[in-house]
């Protein structure tokens, strides 16, 4: 049996908090799309909740935080997207608002 080392720890105190900001994500979209109708793909969210997830597991399992090239491609793949999705969102739910 291996012992758990602070890098796995960090890694997993670090994923669960952000699984739960893009899991209120997701609610805060299902509900726009389910009270105004317009359709904002909140299922999307779920891509980069999984790739977090993935990365998260790659780092602990090679006792990295990071410099592993596969676990970064992962982080930046769900990165990128999280930013596409939430300024979809954004952009949808703040159309023809004034300042």
């Amino acid at each position: 049996m291996t012992a758990i080392t602070p890098s796995q720890i960090l890694l997993l105190y670090v994923w669960f908090p952000l699984a739960v900001v893009i899991a209120i994500l997701l609610l805060i979209a299902r509900y726009y799309q389910n009270f105004s109708g317009d359709p904002t793909h909140y299922r999307l969210y779920l891509v980069p909740l999984v790739l977090f997830g993935a990365g998260s597991v790659r780092y602990a399992s090679i006792d990295r935080v990071a410099g592993d090239p596969l676990g970064d491609v992962l982080t930046a793949a769900a990165g990128l997207l999280l930013i596409i999705l939430s300024l979809r969102l954004y952009h949808l739910m703040t159309a023809g608002r004034s300042r």
